[in-house]
């Protein structure tokens, strides 16, 4: 770290009057991602950052994009820099504080605050200027900028010229970074020089104990130090490495941590694991995180044994747990689950934790059940972290071998004995393994959905990620949503209908397809046309309404397999117009929220059984809906209210349209298993599948917590016939670095990462449900009729029938009992033992319903 100090005599000069506050003293905008601002103290007494963050505005936005908390003192007549991760070594060796937030463009505007309130700013809040402020020497895209004086803008919404107060140089031009003048000279004559310090191998030094201290943050912070102690891991890509006491250096009190990282500000660190050094330093706590910092002296005091790993489990009591072996080796002899691997292709890191964690109200109900369960989740869980700050690294190091589309991690793989240093950062308690890490495929791909019986027809839901196809004709990309380019949606496409033709479906209800209607240059006209190619099967066909349903720029539509099944009757749409209404009178349904259901009744072309889908995507969680509706904080997240209205419609709509036949409510309704609209839609009859079938699951995986919002919902006819469902778990598992996308991925990585299979299609995994549907009765044109009766003694009678009419499949019951199966009209003799005075014959499907005839024999 450095900060430099400039001249008491210049300080004093450029030190106003009246504000004894930081400002803004340099802002770099340079190629890739050498960004970086330089903040000026012009007082006489040293700042502390405490309080201060950093607010960058993107494109002319009101609200901040991103915020970054300030650490450190800042020196009086000193400078403070704050530089991008990302950026050339030569910048990021200026730097005081580095993040991947330190990241502009010309037309975002940037504040500093201190306790919330703006003391400086550069830019026009709320405004976008197009490319750049200013033109020329003082443009604010591609060029140094640096204050002419000691001047504040503590109005960041008023008019924005540049020239006026900053004069411009060339881009990447960092030479005066930590030289604030204003005119982009050097600082004066430097101070005089500290003198060395003097280290002493075995002399008395400051325990790491004592530095760590028994709380959450050092009780040294600031103070300039020496300790001394073994380094037991080298982490050239934090820039520093960890050392840990051993023996009689420890002060045997299970709250204090023995280990310290040590930062150094340099990849090329000096040291070797064994290595016994005595360092001299400032304790600081960055982002947190306890550490030795602005190394003066460091010593080689030899070697030393290495201690051994604390044993540890997951999860902890309390996460001073973690805190208490932060800098620690630690080594966890439990396997761990591995429960979210979104960022493993950007940050390298995974989120491990015994066993797979649901979202709380995937499997109990909201409210103070709730609310327990992620307390206790957030006691389970540690971040194995590859030890870098690098985004995006070339090559992402897990799984062993490195990650690739056909070399995986997925959400419900293990880890096993894995050892480490512990450290926090980015809110999280991180694992910097000190081994090779061993990980085991729990949780393996499938090549097809797994169903223990296929029954005679399998429906299922899929949430196709933002399907745009631009303008149909192969052109009109970036569009509103999915793929940027027409290279990225041939990407996308693929893994779609790689996904689709593995399912082996009869109907398809579709998510996040675009609304752009049913033209022949439609988003789901392509779709369908792209599964007959890659199926082979040109019956693929899709239901359509009059032209865009609802006023979402996404839609749900209902795709089906015309050798199978066709549509019986016209498609039927719940909407705000076609809804139920509630007590005040307002529809239940609000199609301005939820997007409008779809409704199908089919026929099975095998039997001619008929059966109904009705398929949903609800209004999302993450969604604002008003002071009406918020997240009340019982675990259902924004608008729960929304979806039970509309939840409580569909319940409605269904009894009045499919009450007589088998119906499957299904799609993405935004509620985990145990919430309001679940419940309200079994309360209707319509019940869960995975509830029926007594199986546990999930289709989705959001900040490392599994759950289902896809969901198929049966009436009581539909289970009945119910065969088998399953989710298949080709997406949620699967890290997101794996998706048809080429951002944020080098050209090499855009070829290893992607397949153009069902992995990681999309960011849901469907939902497949099968059933075995009795055939529907023929026309009701067989008839009985009585030609003679006998009823002998002891009981027996005979009876003598005949039918007309064409019976086949049907079955000929004598008080609800089977006496044979029929087929072309014919006689029967039946004799049997009855002392009952009437008998009742019927030809029916099944003794209690579906019957063609009936004739009641009276015997007295």
């Amino acid at each position: 770290m450095k900060i430099r100090t400039l001249s008491a005599t210049i300080a004093m000069l450029l030190a106003p009057a009246v504000n004894a506050e930081l400002f803004i003293s340099e802002y770099v905008e340079g190629s890739g991602n050498n960004k970086a601002l330089e903040l000026y103290n012009p007082t006489e007494q040293a700042i502390s950052l405490n309080g201060y963050t950093i607010q960058v505005f993107a494109n002319g936005a009101a609200t901040a994009t991103n915020t970054t908390t300030l650490n450190g003192t800042v020196p009086a007549g000193g400078t403070f820099v704050y530089v991008h991760t990302s950026a050339v070594a030569e910048l990021r060796d200026l730097a005081n504080q580095v993040s991947g937030n330190a990241s502009w463009n010309g037309n975002d505007a940037i504040t500093l605050r201190k306790d919330g309130v703006v003391i400086d700013s550069f830019g026009q809040v709320g405004f976008n200027p197009g490319t750049a402020w200013g033109s020329g020497e003082t443009s604010t895209i591609d060029r140094t900028l640096r204050r002419k004086a000691v001047t504040y803008d503590a109005n960041p919404f008023d008019v924005f010229e540049p020239a006026n107060e900053w004069n411009g140089f060339a881009i990447n031009d960092f030479s005066d970074i930590g030289l604030f003048n204003g005119e982009g000279g050097g600082p004066g004559p430097d101070p005089e020089p500290e003198p060395e310090p003097i280290l002493s191998c075995g002399e008395p030094a400051t325990a790491i104990s004592a530095i760590q201290g028994s709380g959450m943050a050092s009780p040294l912070v600031g103070q300039i130090l020496q300790v001394e102690a073994v380094v037991t891991q080298t982490l050239p890509g934090l820039q520093g490495y960890t050392i840990q006491a051993v023996g009689a250096e420890q002060d045997n009190d299970p709250a204090t941590s023995e280990g310290l990282f040590v930062y150094v500000n340099t990849s090329n660190l000096g040291v070797n694991v064994g290595q016994r050094v005595r360092l001299q330093g400032t304790v600081n706590e960055y982002f947190t995180q306890t550490q030795l910092s602005s190394i003066t002296a460091t010593l080689d005091c030899g070697s030393s044994a290495l201690p051994q790993p604390v044993e540890m489990t997951l999860p902890v009591l309390n996460l001073s747990e973690l805190e208490a072996v932060e800098g620690m080796l630690v080594r966890f002899s439990q396997p761990l689950t591995v429960n979210d691997t979104f960022t493993l292709g950007r940050y390298g890191e995974l989120t491990l934790a015994n066993g797979r964690r649901y979202t709380p109200t995937q499997v109990v109900a909201p409210g103070a059940d709730a609310i327990a369960l992620a307390a206790q989740h957030a006691l389970n869980k540690i971040v194995l972290d590859d030890a870098s700050t690098i985004q995006n690294p070339a090559t992402v190091p897990y799984p062993t071998g490195g990650l690739s589309a056909g070399n995986p991690v997925r959400s419900g793989d293990t880890v096993i004995n894995l050892t480490g240093t512990v450290h926090y950062s980015f809110n999280e308690y991180r694992i910097m393994p000190t081994t090779s890490v061993n990980f085991v495929h729990s949780n393996p791909r499938t090549a097809a959905p797994e169903l223990s019986a296929d029954g005679n027809v399998k429906v299922a839901s899929f949430n196709v990620l933002n399907y745009f196809n631009g303008n149909g004709t192969g052109g009109g990309f970036p569009t509103a949503r999915g793929a940027n380019t027409a290279v990225e949606f041939e990407r996308q496409r693929a893994k779609i209908l790689s996904a689709m033709v593995a399912m082996d479906v009869s109907v398809i209800g579709l998510m996040e397809i675009e609304n752009d209607g049913y033209s022949s240059t439609s988003a789901i006209a392509d779709l369908v046309q792209g599964l007959r190619t890659a199926s082979g099967n040109n019956s693929w066909q899709y239901v359509s309404a009059a032209g865009p349903v609802g006023t979402d720029e996404i839609a749900v539509g209902l795709i089906y397999r015309a050798d199978q099944v066709q549509p019986a009757g016209e498609l039927l749409i719940l909407n705000s117009v076609n809804s139920a209404k509630d007590a005040q009178g307002a529809a239940l349904f609000n199609d301005s929220s939820n997007r409008p259901m779809l409704a199908q009744r089919f026929n099975l072309v095998e039997n001619n059984a008929e059966f109904a889908v009705m398929v949903n995507h609800l209004k999302s969680k993450g969604s604002a809906c008003g002071a009406a509706d918020p997240d009340t904080g019982d675990g259902q997240g924004n608008c729960n209210l929304t979806r039970t209205r509309a939840a409580q419609a569909i319940g409605i709509f269904a009894a009045e349209h499919f009450a007589d036949i088998p119906a499957v409510v299904m799609g993405d309704l935004n509620a985990y298993a145990k919430e309001d609209p679940i419940t309200t839609l079994a309360q209707a009859g319509y019940i869960n599948v995975f509830d029926a079938l007594g199986k546990s699951g999930h289709g989705y995986v959001f900040s490392g917590l599994s759950g289902s919002l896809d969901h198929a919902l049966l009436n009581d006819m539909a289970l009945q016939y119910l065969a088998d469902a399953t989710k298949w778990n080709i997406n949620a598992d699967e890290p997101i670095a794996l998706d048809y996308n080429v951002e944020f991925k080098s050209p090499q990585q855009q070829l290893d990462f992607y397949a153009p299979d069902a992995y990681r299609s999309s960011d849901h995994d469907p939902v497949i449900v099968s059933f075995s549907l009795p055939g529907a009765l023929p026309p009701l044109d067989a008839s009985l009729e009585l030609l003679r009766t006998v009823r002998a003694r002891f009981g027996m009678s005979l009876v003598q029938l005949d039918w007309s009419g064409d019976a086949t499949g049907l079955t000929l019951y004598r008080d609800n009992e089977a006496v044979r199966d029929l087929t072309a009209p014919g006689r029967i003799n039946d004799n049997f033992r009855s002392e009952a005075p009437t008998v009742t014959y019927k030809i029916c499907q099944q003794a209690t319903a579906s019957c063609s005839a009936e004739l009641v024999v009276n015997f007295n």
